[in-house]
């Protein structure tokens, strides 16, 4: 298979940093289109599926990675996701124990397919087009999976937002730890902490968007919403212009 440059972004912290915005994206406006602007649960994920369709088609033509169009991907994977599991709860009445199960299960399968294909689960070899379905069809499963987890926790526990988000970030932290501490594989601890950034986003989109009533600060779908997706479009932005900037020569260094 033609091998491409890698299309997929390096794990720095600026990584990190659109990733859980990007997932609180995912919760907050997931809410907004299907509840603040009554399109529903169907009519939402018919309108962001297509979108993701379209932007997915535009990031496999592409021979490098964009930042633009990577991480749009990523907010609209975010937002389909969540639509999944809320639809299957919501509407088909399908238990978040039962989603979860079903979501790992998933996952694991598209994980020992891909690792039986490719050998590798890595990040920086997201090279191929095969490699790159197998990450885009993870990554949604995370998603999905996320938004299960975290509001088993937070909703059908009733632990609450803030404390499951205390607890999904400190188990974060574990993983960090024991990646620079204890040398575990550095591509299992990307997806332990892949998989708890979701929750954990979810779970922070949740706690400052919903009423105070049930937990929230109330800063509603529509303000929470606008301040991660602008927060990202900056990160975006000068991540873009960062890789554009031409580096310096050597000449160019001692002048």
């Amino acid at each position: 298979m033609k091998k491409l440059l890698n299309r997929v972004p390096e794990v720095t912290i600026y990584f990190w940093m659109i990733k859980i915005l990007a997932t609180t994206v995912g919760e907050t406006a997931a809410d907004f289109l299907a509840f603040t602007m009554n399109l529903g649960l169907g009519g939402t994920s018919y309108i962001m599926g297509s979108l993701l369709a379209i932007v997915l088609f535009n990031q496999f033509r592409l021979k490098r990675y964009v930042p633009v169009s990577y991480w749009l991907v990523v907010v609209l994977v975010s937002i389909v996701g969540t639509l999944i599991t809320d639809r299957l709860v919501d509407e088909l009445g399908v238990t978040l124990m039962t989603t979860n199960i079903v979501f790992s299960v998933a996952l694991l399968v598209v994980f020992a397919l891909w690792y039986k294909s490719e050998k590798t689960l890595a990040m920086h070899s997201i090279n191929t087009t095969k490699r790159e379905l197998y990450y885009w069809a993870a990554i949604l499963l995370t998603f999905a999976l996320g938004t299960s987890t975290g509001d088993y926790l937070a909703e059908a526990s009733g632990l609450g937002y803030a404390q499951s988000a205390l607890i999904f970030g400190a188990a974060i932290a574990a993983i960090t730890i024991a990646y620079y501490y204890f040398r575990i594989d550095a591509v299992l601890a990307f997806w332990l902490a892949y998989i708890l950034t979701r929750p954990f986003g979810a779970s922070i989109g949740d706690l400052l968007s919903q009423p105070a009533k049930v937990g929230g600060l109330g800063w509603g779908t529509t303000g929470t919403s606008m301040v991660f997706l602008s927060i990202i479009a900056s990160l975006v932005i000068y991540l873009s212009l960062k890789r554009k900037k031409p580096a310096l020569t050597s000449l160019d260094r001692q002048e």
